[in-house]
């Protein structure tokens, strides 16, 4: 009888042991040279250019500094640009109930004791009328003046400004011109607005007034003459209505969407309508 020969070997489960050991010395020895390989190369650390990092960031932000700027810029030259405009037009002093420049402190005190005397009424009445008339017809021709000193004052703007305008809500942006632009204005303004009195014949009824009233201080119930600015009580309204009206285009863009006429307003102020 034959001795009977086993194979181990051949039989299915040492053939898959034998095979996953071999795998796995495989994969080990793989794992090791890659290892060794990382440790003896170095690779090139990836930089992004300065121009790519900043236009991506421009991408990513919401609203970016200079599109803030500008944004509080076209926004300001608008409402400057709407505001002098409507000074302008003939009446929008004279005729307003808000804006009318009545007689400067010193006279209108004594308006009503003028009228009240016979006398006086019937030597300056008319004058006083035509004063005021005059007054405000001369401040309409001045209010031209303004633009350009506020178009320097909005070019100068910061981009902090800018920032600052668009997040301190209404009427932040006609604060920032009447500290940037008072002074000059009242510089620019007085002159112009002396040119302008002049043209509508004020002084011939303004300075007769003055002297009337000067001449008939006792009766008026006044201890000394008195000697009003005419110019820079003119100056002074003119710029007060200015500011007002700057103010008030400024808060419509602010919160009528409608007013928002271009992209750059539309994104400026979305965003802050967003970010409060």
């Amino acid at each position: 009888m034959k001795p009977i020969r086993v194979q181990y070997l051949h039989t299915p489960h040492k053939r898959n042991a034998f095979g996953i050991s071999l795998l796995l010395f495989f994969i080990f020895s793989l794992c090791s040279s890659r290892s060794i390989f990382a440790q003896k190369i170095r690779f090139p650390k990836i930089v992004i250019p300065k121009e790519l990092a900043l236009i991506n960031k421009k991408t990513l932000d919401p609203l970016n500094q200079t599109d803030a700027g500008n944004g509080i810029k076209e926004a300001l030259k608008k409402g400057v640009s709407a505001g002098t405009q409507s000074l302008m037009k003939p009446g929008a002093f004279y005729k307003s109930t808000v804006y009318k420049i009545v007689l400067p402190e010193e006279v209108r005190v004594l308006e009503s004791k003028i009228r009240d005397n016979i006398i006086l009424n019937a030597a300056i009445g008319k004058e006083l009328d035509k004063t005021i008339e005059a007054m405000n017809t001369g401040a309409e021709k001045s209010i031209e003046f303004a633009l350009p000193i506020f178009v320097n004052a909005i070019g100068n703007l910061s981009f902090a400004d800018a920032l600052k305008i668009l997040s301190d809500g209404d009427g932040a942006a006609t604060r920032y011109l009447t500290q940037k632009t008072s002074s000059q204005l009242a510089q620019t303004f007085e002159p112009e607005i002396k040119k302008a009195l002049e043209s509508v014949s004020v002084y011939e009824y303004w300075n007769p007034i003055v002297l009337l009233i000067n001449k008939n201080k006792k009766i008026l119930g006044l201890t000394q003459d008195i000697q009003p600015n005419l110019e820079a009580h003119v100056t002074q309204k003119a710029m007060d209505a200015l500011f007002v009206e700057v103010e008030k285009q400024e808060n419509l863009i602010r919160k009528d969407p409608l007013q928002r006429s271009t992209e750059l307003l539309k994104k400026t102020f979305d965003y802050a309508d967003k970010h409060p």
